[in-house]
């Protein structure tokens, strides 16, 4: 423990840093006083609202293939190593003294926040970067202490951030200059050679999913909001697929966009802020996310802002499709006080299926919420990453966020049944990608459709509707409701050629039954049969 307790003592550590060196610590620096920093030292700039705007470089997202978990005596039989990227104990020790020497000649910025609403699920974290900005970020999506809470303060875990800094390869175990580094034994995570941001937040929420599931606590990639009737609800999704626009509804408090935890008592956030896609961001559309990426303080990361006005451009990618805005919760005039709630009444699973296939929304059992969940099914389209050709890619990221999930997903999957029995909820796939053709030939169904159906969900009205049984995929679908074109809900119609959805439904069946291969050795039988027709383990019954 004692590489850890170097940095989790940064402060106060005189081995670490000199008496000449250690007035360069600039320690939980409110919003203002960082945006100053920030400033002075060229890290960005002001827009017209008061937003500090950055460019994170060639990162522009986060770097999959450079993250890595530290293989010992506590980890190897708890990662699921399929999923994950090794690195020994020595590796991460000489990265962790040449970290340690690299940031002795800068200054640094350190925020103490927790991650987490619920009190008894609290993690102290000390986050250390080498940027001001990124202390910004980081201290407006995290959960801020209290004056008086950061006297004394001992951090739980530490993520330490300097974009400046290259591993090397050969001597430190990386494939690049790029490294996200993870010891969940000694609770601390390297990160060099990036500065894109959303590493930071990620690196606390794989933490989280790491230590919650031994505490019977499931740790959730998704948003989460609560009624006026006090009945909350969940929304699972990968990126792109709605969770942070279609949270952000002003009829409902907004518990929060990203990460959640559900516990005995209920559902909690696990953040203090949002960290939102800018892209073609619509003040009609979204004018919560629009108002709150558009306030002093709040940080956007590679949006395109005018040289002379200095109005942002949301609509220009040429940065990144990835554009980003993060703010504090409180920018959301709806948003939870507490960040805490009831047991969710209804879950959500969005998809954006870039196929044309499946309904706008779909009920479905807990077997069928299990299957879906471990699929974490979406799709990607041309433009929203290098050297994607002309037709959709199928994402299967099981429990929608696989890169964050370090146990096995029968860990995840398990508990999240065993909730859903347990508090009676009602589970909905909800499809916010395409209708009438695939990706190029279809349109995209209309958020205000998406909403609607939402709503009734929501409400418990659309439960009691008259529902058909889809014939490939098995889920029940509604055949008609209040102010929803009934075309829109039989997918079939909307598409000029018929035959031609019939192919493309089998095409992405085969999809789903290709990636549940590796899960089905872990599943009871009905988790299987909740599998689109044709799965060979069903056919054999």
């Amino acid at each position: 423990m004692r590489a850890a307790s170097v940095f989790m003592g940064l402060i106060s550590m005189a081995e670490l840093f000199p008496t000449s060196s250690s007035q360069r610590v600039r320690r939980n620096l409110l919003e203002a006083e960082l945006v100053e920093y920030g400033v002075r030292r060229g890290e960005g700039k002001l827009a017209a609202s008061g937003a500090f705007v950055v460019e994170t470089g060639q990162h522009t997202g986060r770097s999959v293939q450079d993250k890595y978990i530290v293989r010992d005596a506590e980890t190897e039989g708890a990662i699921w190593w399929d999923n994950a990227r090794g690195m020994t104990e020595e590796e991460f020790d000489r990265l962790l003294a040449d970290f340690i020497s690299f940031a002795r000649h800068k200054e640094l910025f350190v925020q103490d926040l927790y991650a987490g609403a619920e009190k008894g699920h609290q993690l102290k974290t000390r986050i250390v970067t080498e940027h001001a900005w990124q202390s910004l970020f980081i201290r407006n999506l995290l959960r801020r202490p209290e004056p008086s809470e950061l006297e004394g303060f001992l951090p739980e875990f530490t993520v330490v951030d300097l974009p400046s800094f290259r591993a090397a390869p050969l001597y430190h175990g990386t494939r690049s200059e790029t490294v996200i580094a993870c010891n969940f034994t000694k609770r601390i995570v390297l990160i060099g050679g990036t500065s894109y941001a959303g590493e930071i937040k990620k690196s606390v929420f794989s933490f989280l999913n790491y230590i919650l599931p031994g505490k019977n606590v499931m740790p959730m990639h998704c948003s989460a909001n609560v009624g006026k009737d006090g009945n909350s609800a969940v929304f699972f999704g990968l990126s792109g697929t709605g969770k942070t626009t279609l949270s952000a509804d002003p009829s409902r408090e907004l518990l929060g966009d990203d990460e959640h935890g559900w516990s005995d008592n209920g559902i909690f956030n696990f953040e203090g802020g949002c960290y939102a896609k800018t892209i073609r961001l619509s003040k009609s559309a979204e004018p919560q996310i629009w108002a709150a990426s558009n306030r002093f303080a709040t940080v956007l990361e590679n949006v395109v802002i005018d040289p002379v006005s200095r109005v942002p451009n949301f609509d220009d990618n040429r940065l990144a499709e990835n554009a980003r805005s993060a703010y504090p919760l409180d920018a959301i005039a709806n948003a939870s006080a507490t960040g805490t709630a009831g047991h969710p009444k209804n879950i959500v699973m969005l998809t954006a299926d870039a196929f044309g296939v499946l309904p706008p929304i779909a009920k479905l059992t807990p077997s069928q919420a299990m299957y879906h969940f471990l699929s974490g099914f979406t799709a990607k389209v041309a433009g929203t990453e290098k050297g994607m050709g002309p037709e959709p890619q199928p994402t299967f990221s099981t429990c929608f966020g696989a890169p964050f999930m370090p146990r096995h997903p029968r860990v995840y999957g398990n508990l999240l049944r065993n909730l859903i029995a347990q508090h009676d909820v009602d589970c909905w796939l909800v499809n916010t990608g395409w209708t009438g053709g695939k990706y190029g030939e279809g349109t995209r169904i209309p958020i205000k459709v998406t909403r609607a159906l939402l709503e009734a969900a929501l409400s418990g009205d659309l439960k009691d509707q008259p529902m058909r049984t889809d014939p490939v995929f098995g889920f029940a679908v509604p055949v008609a409701v209040a102010g929803v074109d009934p075309k829109l809900l039989t997918p079939r119609e909307t598409w000029a050629d018929p035959q031609a959805y019939d192919a493309m439904t089998a095409k992405l069946a085969q999809m789903f039954h290709d990636n549940f291969a590796k899960f089905a050795p872990y599943v009871d039988s009905d988790v299987l049969k909740a599998s689109p027709v044709g799965h060979p383990s069903v056919a054999a019954e």
